[in-house]
Parts: structure tokens; C-alpha cells; sequence
């Protein structure tokens, strides 16, 4: 099986940046799209930048379109979720996934993944 862990999550100020790694380990796919989604409490997952295997496709929630930018190493197995002008309604819990069956899009849809990560912290402080 392939574990996704998440890292780069922390505190930041308002206006600032990060850059979250999301690793696979173990035994890779032949080919996979990945995908960020973010849930805050009491709130629903949202989806919120997606990148297909060969990188030439990507989608972007419309709230984080212009200071997110996903992008991803296949050398590395590993996809990057960079974040900039963060806002504090940034603040939640960012999950990497993959996407092993339709790999060639870019899918914005939850269900459309089929394995995930555990999950960082990301804080926006105002």
C-alpha cells in the first residue's frame, strides 16, 4: 500500500507564506493525479487545488486562485502546495490525496480520491 504524509504546516501572519509537501512512500502507483482539500471545524472538507499525473492539467478553488500554486516532483513522488497573501480563513487542516484511477485530470471532487494523508496544521494569525 502508499502513505501520503503531509508536512510544512504551522503558524503564520496574515499575508504571509508556506509551502506544504505532501510524500509518498511505500509502493508507488504507475501513474496518479494529486489533490489538496482543507476542512476547518464545523465546516464540510473543501476542495482546494488539484494537478493531474503529467502536470499539464490543474485546478483551482476560485478562493484560493492567484496565491495557491500546486505543483509536484515525480523524481520524489511528492506534490507541493505553495500559499501565498495567506488569510486567517485559510486556517484548517490541509489533506493531501491521490487519485489512482482517473489520473489524467484534475479532479475537485473528494470522492474522486482514493487514498489520503493524515493531515497538517496550517494557522493563519491576523
Amino acid at each position: 500500500q502508499v502513505q501520503l504524509v503531509e508536512s510544512g504546516g504551522g503558524l503564520v501572519q496574515a499575508g504571509g507564506s508556506l509551502r506544504l509537501s505532501c510524500a509518498a512512500s511505500g509502493r508507488t502507483f504507475s501513474s496518479y493525479a494529486m489533490g489538496w482539500f482543507r476542512q476547518s471545524p464545523g465546516k464540510e472538507r473543501e476542495f482546494v487545488a488539484a494537478i493531474s499525473w503529467s502536470g499539464s492539467s490543474t485546478s483551482y478553488a476560485d478562493s484560493v486562485k492567484g496565491r495557491f500554486t500546486i505543483s509536484r516532483d515525480k523524481a520524489k513522488n511528492t506534490a507541493y502546495l505553495q500559499m501565498n497573501s495567506l488569510k486567517p480563513e485559510d486556517t484548517a487542516v490541509y489533506y493531501c490525496a491521490a487519485d489512482s484511477r482517473l489520473p489524467y485530470i484534475a479532479s475537485m471532487s473528494g470522492p474522486s480520491y482514493d487514498y489520503w494523508g493524515q493531515g497538517t496544521q496550517v494557522t493563519v494569525s491576523s
